[in-house]
């Protein structure tokens, strides 16, 4: 996780969910890209987040695409923020063997992951409506990556809602 850097953090709110990640891609301490994706789409009502080695990123996101064999040696740590089939949030986050987290708050990987934890206790509150769930998505990560060296460039920030499918997007 540490030679490419980057960070990824979901929410879940009233009735809505958000995603965000950083946008540096470096190697080690080096920047070699300020606009390296780490969403991708996944479904109508679903995001992936892969922060970690960018080949395994963009292998993964490939092989997420094509709907091909996913398992394999690949050192991402993947978030996942949606909507179920009921219309409901779900989050979860992996490790790099693939333990599952889910989680009713916040899941975090990459880089800043202790400095989002932080930031997302102190910021998140239940049933946040989408706006607010945008502001305080879009704060928890630009903080915790302001006190990274291996994340950082911006962020992109999706808030899937159930009542209509407008993505809000944070630095494009």
């Amino acid at each position: 996780m540490q030679y490419n850097g980057g960070s990824v953090v979901a929410m879940v709110g009233k009735d809505c969910v958000a995603i965000a990640a950083d946008k540096r891609l470096g190697a080690q301490f080096m920047t070699v890209s300020t606009d390296f994706q780490k969403i991708f789409k996944a479904t109508d009502k679903t995001f992936i987040g892969l922060p970690g080695l960018a080949t395994d990123v963009l292998t993964l996101a490939d092989r997420f695409r094509f709907k091909t064999n996913i398992f394999g040696p690949y050192f991402v740590e993947p978030v996942v923020a949606g909507l179920g089939k009921d219309n409901k949030p779900f989050i979860c986050a992996m490790d790099l063997i693939g333990c599952i987290n889910f989680a009713k708050d916040f899941v975090v990987s990459g880089t800043a992951g202790p400095n989002l934890y932080g930031m997302c206790e102190s910021l998140w509150e239940p049933d946040l409506e989408p706006e607010d769930l945008f502001e305080t998505i879009s704060q928890a990560l630009l903080n915790a990556q302001d006190r990274d060296a291996l994340s950082g460039w911006g962020a992109v920030v999706y808030v899937m809602q159930v009542s209509f499918r407008n993505f809000l997007i944070l630095y494009n």
